[in-house]
């Protein structure tokens, strides 16, 4: 699926970032969850279903195959982490 510039730049005006995932010819845009969606996912005991709750929260766009077809699904859930990486923190003992 090809996504077109003017409406990458909108998502990335509303969400901040987004990401691409690509599995052979399929792809999809997920956008950066929030602390209320991490919140409500991290109730989530069942690994399978945190990983299908919260790719359905964070879909933008793509190949709804993506969602459906395990491969793919599985695919993408290697890889989910890297919409909720956080910036490093600094501590010192003063």
């Amino acid at each position: 699926m090809e996504f077109k510039q003017e409406q990458i730049d909108a998502w990335k005006k509303e969400h901040g970032e987004i990401f691409l995932f690509t599995v052979e010819d399929k792809s999809c845009i997920l956008r950066k969850p929030t602390r209320v969606e991490l919140s409500f996912v991290s109730g989530i005991t069942d690994p399978m279903q945190f990983n299908e709750t919260l790719l359905k929260q964070l879909w933008l766009a793509g190949d709804k195959e993506m969602q459906d077809d395990d491969d793919y699904f599985l695919a993408i859930t290697k890889h989910l982490d890297q919409v909720f990486k956080v910036k490093e923190a600094e501590v010192k003992k003063l």
